[in-house]
Formats: C-alpha cells, sequence, structure tokens
C-alpha cells in the first residue's frame, strides 16, 4: 500500500541526529526519498544516563547514518546525504542543488537544525546573556531556517506540482512550545524559536496563492542528545516530567515525526500557517 508521501523528494536539515532523523526515517516509511542536509553523517551522541550536555561537536560513528539506514531499510536510491551549514546561503543553495541533482525535485523541506546553547549550562537572565551565544542561537535557529525556506521554496517555484496534484510543496519549520510561551533562562533560545513561529506565518501567506503550504511544529521536551543533560539528572527529569501532563517528556522523537508526516501530507490540503503544538499537554497551562 502506498505510503502517504509517496513519491515525494523530502529535503530535511538536521536530519542526522534527534528530531530530524526521527522525521527522515519516519518520511521514508510513508514511501518519501530523503536527502539528508547535515554538518555530519553520524547522529550526535545520545547518554540517557549522563547529567551533562552533549558535545555537539562529536558524532556516534558506532551507529548508522540517517541516510544509510533508509537504504538498507528501503532500498537503493532512497536517500542521501549532503554536508551542510545551514548558516551559510552558498552551502544551503549547494545542498538544494544537490537534492534535485540526485531526485530531480524538492517537494518537502524541513528546516530542522537546531541549537540551545543556553540548555547546555546554568540558566541565565537577559542581562547575564552572553552576545556570543546570542549570535550564535540565532545564526542557526532563525537565520538557519531563513535560508533552508529561502532556497528550498525558490527551487519549488521552479517546478511544476506533482502528477496528479494542484500543489508545488509543503514546508515544516521546527519551532518550540517556547517559540508560544515563556521559559525562564533562555532567552535567546526563546526569541529563536518565536522568529520561527512568525517566519512560518508570513510566508504561508506570502506563498498561499502558490499552493505552497507553509507550517511549523512547536515540540515540547523529547529525549535527545538535545535533552540528556535533562534525562540524566533525577531532579530535572522529574521536574520537567510535572511539566508535560500526557505522561511526561516524551521518550520517542517519532510522536513529533508522526505530527510532521501529517504537515507534508494531502491531509493537511487546507492547513498552512499553522504553529502545530506537540507538547504533551505541556501549554495547556
Amino acid at each position: 500500500m502506498p505510503g502517504r508521501l509517496q513519491n515525494r523528494t523530502a529535503f530535511i536539515t538536521g536530519a542526522s541526529s534527534g528530531l530530524g532523523r526521527a522525521i527522515a526515517l519516519r518520511y521514508a516509511s510513508e514511501g518519501a526519498n530523503i536527502c539528508v542536509a547535515d554538518l555530519f553523517p553520524a547522529p550526535r551522541t545520545l547518554d540517557p544516563k549522563s547529567a551533562t550536555p552533549d558535545p555537539q561537536d562529536v558524532r556516534d560513528t558506532s551507529s548508522q547514518p540517517t541516510h544509510e539506514t533508509i537504504l538498507s531499510t528501503h532500498g537503493p536510491n532512497r536517500a542521501a546525504f549532503t554536508k551542510c551549514d545551514v548558516t551559510s546561503s552558498a552551502s544551503i543553495s549547494a545542498a538544494v542543488d544537490f537534492c534535485v541533482q540526485t531526485f530531480g525535485r524538492v517537494d518537502i523541506v524541513v528546516a530542522c537544525a537546531g541549537i540551545a546553547v543556553e540548555g547546555t549550562r546554568e540558566s541565565r537572565r537577559c542581562h547575564e546573556t552572553e552576545e556570543g551565544d546570542w549570535d550564535r542561537t540565532f545564526s542557526i535557529n532563525a537565520r538557519g531556517v531563513f535560508l533552508t525556506c529561502k532556497y528550498g521554496i525558490g527551487q519549488m517555484l521552479k517546478q511544476e506540482p506533482m502528477e496528479g496534484s494542484r500543489e508545488r510543496g509543503w514546508v515544516v519549520n521546527l519551532a518550540s512550545m517556547m517559540g508560544l510561551v515563556g521559559f525562564n533562562g533562555l532567552t535567546s533560545y526563546n526569541a529563536s524559536k518565536g522568529a520561527v513561529v512568525q517566519m512560518t506565518k508570513v510566508m504561508a501567506l506570502d506563498y498561499a496563492a502558490d499552493r505552497i503550504h507553509v507550517n511549523c511544529i512547536c515540540p515540547g521536551f523529547v529525549k535527545t542528545s538535545m535533552t540528556q543533560n535533562a534525562f540524566g539528572n533525577q531532579e530535572g527529569r522529574g521536574y520537567m516530567d510535572s511539566l508535560h501532563p500526557l505522561g511526561g517528556m516524551a521518550e520517542d522523537p517519532d510522536v513529533i515525526a508522526k505530527a510532521a508526516v501529517f504537515l507534508a501530507s494531502d491531509d493537511a490540503e487546507w492547513v498552512t500557517g499553522h504553529p502545530l503544538v506537540v507538547d504533551g499537554g505541556y501549554t495547556a497551562r
């Protein structure tokens, strides 16, 4: 039985690890071809017992890269990796070109690459926040999403709609519930994710006439390498669990990937400009 994303090609940044990897694997299971765009093919380390932050430049070379997992599971020509720095327009442009050269087109763009610098150390209020932390956070979380959309949507506009469809493309940006509500001590991260929410709404309006859907997902806390310091600290984990009424922090990033499938499928035919909250009830309080 064909999947919900059958024969579509998805360009996904940050797809080597965490939420991006989960989305790539779920999309592939729904029939999509996957272009993994990341700095490294190997995933970031994940130690559930650790109470310290994940070093972002250290990769788990013992784990199979996302694109190789897809190829071994779904067969040849279903996935490819391209090195990509989302802060660089030249790098993003080249990565999108690689996707087109490899698969012929871009139907889905997922802007998932992101960092949480402030989440790797003790929380600080605005006057204590390092300007370098602010700049780095925005360069990846906000500028990176902007560039990914700029070149991904630009490619969609060059293409005819998919055969048998009037839709020209689907964009799924990864924001956060912190883009909607405040979380103390994370000034840069909250602001960067709020920017993603607003960019999503503007792009949805700008490209509605072109039949390009632009939505974003606002996840709660999910077990990935980015949050491992919270998972490995019993006191911190208990606090985070208490903030998510529906069973605590999410153990499996696939809960986010399933929502991402909906936003890139025909089921979202009349959905655009929407920040879809997937947070176990965090923002319901």
